[in-house]
């Protein structure tokens, strides 16, 4: 049967899948994945800045407490760039599958180069239009994140070869955690920096004096430096030849496709018109809205865009909220007892811990176990894992929270983000970029990815009012009484478990190339119409 698909498949495609790794394969990962380093860091430095921006521009002196962001305006500026992320996914999507990859994949950084500069150049003179215009700027800095998602995934595959091609989009993705993880650095040293050049009082000591005039600039300088690490790449994005995937199975040019890889593998590859006019004959017989496409991928689609919408949920309300969590268990000292820079220097320091010792060694287990043990095992276990260490943080929670626990819920909480990386935050990206047509990948992949924003922003945006405690008098400022921290864990340990089942609706990709699991080698689509994974595939 392999002889036969690949007797049928194109030549390029099928040196492709048997490349051995070369540098275009690591060129590749670097400019793509420095493409997510930029996406995670611009999404996840908001959470680091929040506090400071409550302090400085809504803070009463005659408050006991220094000032916090307003329910509505802390909702705003967290959500605004996953909503624009989620339009971002769908549009560019779509038009990856009709423009091409490398076409719309500058314009995504150039978008993510200008809002990411212009968010900290966020002007006015009052509260409401300095947080009008961040918001606004990182509406559009989410849309061009949105991009990268399904351009970035899509151009790994199609450019990998088979047999590591899951360690190259995994690799990809894994510069997230970098991205998390600079973020982090980055504020301990410019909030350690100011403090030392800038001291201050803590707030209970002198409420106007605690917050120097200065930290203004430190939130506008974690925010622009964004812009740094995607303007170092530009270059090299606009220098990678489109996919051939591309060139051959959609837009139908055979000889540019064997010229493209002939030169990025260095060797001759015949262009094979006759046979690529057969293929796209044969593939061209419906669309994403047909009976067609609902019949063998349907439920693929389905299973890839639930499992990232209920990861997201769980991923985004952790990563958003560290600050709060670690508050509430009194890992960081109430806000009156410190001054503003060093309440950014205490958040930036937890996450960084975070980060280094959970969330970013779940990416690497993932980069470097993918392709023995199969997507499907990895999510399957992953979500396991976050619902057994939520539960675990959840059931005993108010034993985590008396003095001297502090270091255990930290350890368990680190633990929910390594499942979440050596699991299904990796393999959502993943697998939508390897079980869709060529002609439908992007478009599908964004809207699996704006799934998962959806989820994000309910994570966002409910877990802010959800983790207000029940009892009034312990509630933020502006805000009313919610279900707490601990029953807002067992609603994400509830998430995880649903990702778990779901699952199940999604094929086993691990060692196939891209055309087995679409089809498009032989027309058949019989490795689509597999829903679960045999048992040969599962180990």
């Amino acid at each position: 049967m392999a002889s036969r698909q690949q007797s049928q498949q194109l030549q390029v495609l099928t040196a492709l899948d048997g490349a051995k790794t070369q540098w275009y394969h690591f060129t590749a990962i670097v400019v793509a994945g420095m493409g997510f380093f930029t996406d995670a860091y611009d999404l996840f430095c908001i959470s680091l800045v929040t506090k400071l921006l409550g302090r400085i521009y809504y803070t009463d002196p005659s408050s006991p407490d220094p000032g916090s962001l307003p329910p509505n305006v802390a909702a705003a500026v967290n959500g605004v760039a996953l909503c624009g992320t989620l339009a971002g996914q769908l549009f560019f999507g779509w038009l990856g599958d009709r423009l091409g990859r490398k076409s719309v994949y500058g314009m995504t950084l150039v978008l993510m180069v200008v809002c990411s500069l212009a968010s900290g150049l966020s002007f006015g003179h009052t509260p409401t239009s300095v947080m009008a215009t961040l918001c606004f700027f990182r509406f559009w800095l989410g849309f061009g994140i949105g991009g990268d998602y399904p351009l970035s995934a899509t151009i790994m595959s199609e450019y990998a070869n088979k047999k590591t091609r899951g360690a190259f989009i995994a690799a990809v993705f894994a510069m997230q955690g970098f991205g998390i993880l600079a973020g982090g650095i980055v504020t301990l040293v410019l909030s350690t920096v100011f403090r030392n050049a800038f001291p201050a009082p803590a707030y209970q000591v002198n409420a106007a004096a605690s917050t120097v005039p200065q930290a203004d600039y430190v939130w506008r300088i974690i925010l622009m430096l964004g812009a740094l690490p995607a303007v170092l790449t530009y270059y090299w994005r606009t220098k990678m030849p489109e996919t051939a995937r591309y060139t051959a199975l959609v837009a139908g040019n055979a000889k540019q496709a064997s010229l493209d890889m002939s030169r990025v593998l260095q060797s001759e590859i015949e262009a094979e018109p006759e046979k690529l006019k057969e293929i796209i004959t044969r593939g061209k017989d419906y669309g994403l809205f047909s009976s067609q496409f609902a019949k063998r991928h349907g439920l693929h689609l389905a299973g890839t865009a639930a499992a990232w919408f209920l990861v997201d949920v769980a991923y985004y309300s952790q990563n958003l909220f560290q600050k709060d969590i670690f508050s509430s268990i009194g890992w960081i000292p109430k806000a009156r007892a410190m001054d503003a820079l060093e309440e950014v220097f205490r958040i930036s320091r937890a996450q960084t811990l975070i980060a280094l010792c959970g969330t970013v060694p779940g990416y690497w287990f993932t980069v470097f176990l993918i392709d023995r043990i199969g997507r499907f095992t990895i999510q399957l276990v992953g979500f396991a894992g976050m619902t057994a260490f939520m539960l675990g943080l959840a059931v005993p929670y108010h034993h985590w929270t008396t003095p001297g626990n502090h270091v255990g819920f930290v350890v368990m909480y680190g633990l929910t983000f390594f499942f979440a990386n050596f699991g299904p935050n990796a393999t959502t990206f993943i697998v939508p970029a390897e079980i869709f047509p060529a002609r439908l990948r992007s478009t599908c992949h964004g809207i699996s990815a704006a799934a998962g924003k959806a989820g994000a922003i309910i994570g966002a945006f409910g877990f802010l009012y959800a983790a207000q405690s029940p009892d009034p008098a312990h509630v933020d400022a502006g805000y009313k009484p919610g279900i707490g921290v601990q029953k807002a864990l067992y609603v994400l340990a509830a998430c995880n478990l649903l990702g778990f089942l779901v699952t199940f609706l999604v094929p086993e990709s691990k060692g196939k190339s891209l055309e087995e699991m679409s089809g498009e080698a032989h027309g058949e689509e019989a490795n689509a119409n597999t829903i679960n994974p045999s048992a040969d595939q599962m180990v």
